[in-house]
């Protein structure tokens, strides 16, 4: 964290109902990116824990806001997915015995700083060029003019 606390935004989301290791993959696909791109890989993601980890980001941002700091700017320089308190629950087994189920919780804590440059505009980089087509192996070329499949008996008579 930067020793500078006013270039920063801080959001801690508490008690989410979801396990700190589930939301530890998705964290880390944000880290240490601008928060435009952090939004749209998280938009890009298709789980339970990107919506969670989007509520927190918009947390830190709308902070950031009122720390009157440039949105164009802000880097998630920190982002941490520490557990919460785990509720015990029993399921039953078969002979009269029990299973402990562990209701894990996380707390989500979010710290946004400015860089040194401007980054509202930054999107991630564009493929430029032609569409590279499939390429043809050299015997293959010109083999099925028709483009019907040979069969066994019309290989061995050519």
């Amino acid at each position: 964290m930067n020793p500078d606390l006013s270039k920063q935004a801080r959001a801690v989301v508490k008690y989410l109902k979801i396990s700190p290791r589930k939301v530890r993959l998705v964290i880390n696909a944000v880290r240490r990116k601008p928060v435009p791109v952090a939004f749209s890989v998280l938009t890009g993601l298709k789980k339970k824990a990107a919506r969670m980890v989007e509520q927190g980001l918009r947390s830190a941002v709308a902070n950031a806001k009122v720390k009157k700091l440039d949105e164009g700017r802000l880097v998630v320089s920190e982002i941490r997915a520490d557990g919460g308190p785990t509720m015990k629950r029993f399921m039953s087994r078969s002979m009269g015995r029990a299973d402990q189920i562990l209701k894990r919780s996380t707390h989500l804590t979010v710290v946004l700083s400015e860089s040194g440059k401007d980054l509202g505009a930054f999107l991630p980089p564009q493929r430029t060029g032609e569409a590279k087509g499939k390429k043809e192996k050299p015997g293959k070329a010109g083999s099925l003019a028709s483009g019907k499949k040979k069969t066994r008996a019309a290989a061995g008579k050519a």
